[in-house]
């Protein structure tokens, strides 16, 4: 396989990052309970499995964030082999107190599991550390497990879990995970196999 490289880019480059699949299967969900401000996920298979892709909801999806966002400091991370995107990150800054949120992280299917979305993830949280933040904040949902799963393995800690935060998606809770970062300065290419 190819060398793949990550670099920061400008954000007039986020729309590209939409030409990379974000859809996944739910065959599994996360039940989410919560008992003295603590949280517990217990994964259960679901009985008929089916296609979720972010991008597809009306106005959802890096295309369309231009139209719904001021993009000037945010921050684009794109992983490429050949000039190729095969995958990004998208953070955009928020109040110092509660620092930035990852947008999106996104490897494309046939790029998944090679080392691609924990460099992607590194390279957000040293942009974030870079600008002074002390934490990188992440929203995702229960029916992304593998999403929730590889939080997890980056460190990142589950903070709260919001029902009903979704009105067109009532079955769906909002997860949101904090990965405690170390200022430090900024630098984000890396480059892997």
């Amino acid at each position: 396989m190819s060398r793949w490289v990550i670099t920061a880019e400008p954000t007039a480059r986020i729309p590209e990052l939409a030409e990379v699949p974000a859809r996944f299967t739910v065959d599994r969900v996360l039940d989410v309970t919560q008992q003295d401000g603590r949280v517990t996920l217990t994964e259960r298979a679901v009985p008929g499995p089916w296609e979720k892709d972010y991008d597809a909801l009306p106005g959802e999806g890096p295309a369309a964030w231009g139209e719904r966002f001021d993009l000037r400091e945010w921050g684009f991370l794109a992983a490429r082999i050949s000039g190729r995107c095969i995958g990004g990150a998208v953070v955009a800054p928020g109040p110092p107190a509660e620092g930035p949120w990852l947008m999106d992280l996104r490897v494309a299917p046939g790029h998944r599991r090679t080392g691609v979305g924990t460099a992607l993830f590194a390279a957000a949280a040293r942009w974030a550390a870079g600008r002074g933040f002390g934490r990188l904040r992440i929203e995702t949902q229960n029916n992304n497990v593998a999403a929730c799963r590889f939080y997890a393995r980056q460190g990142c800690s589950l903070i709260a879990a919001i029902r009903d935060a979704y009105p067109s998606l009532p079955e769906e809770v909002q997860l949101i995970w904090h990965k405690s970062l170390s200022r430090q300065p900024e630098g984000v290419a890396d480059a892997g196999q």
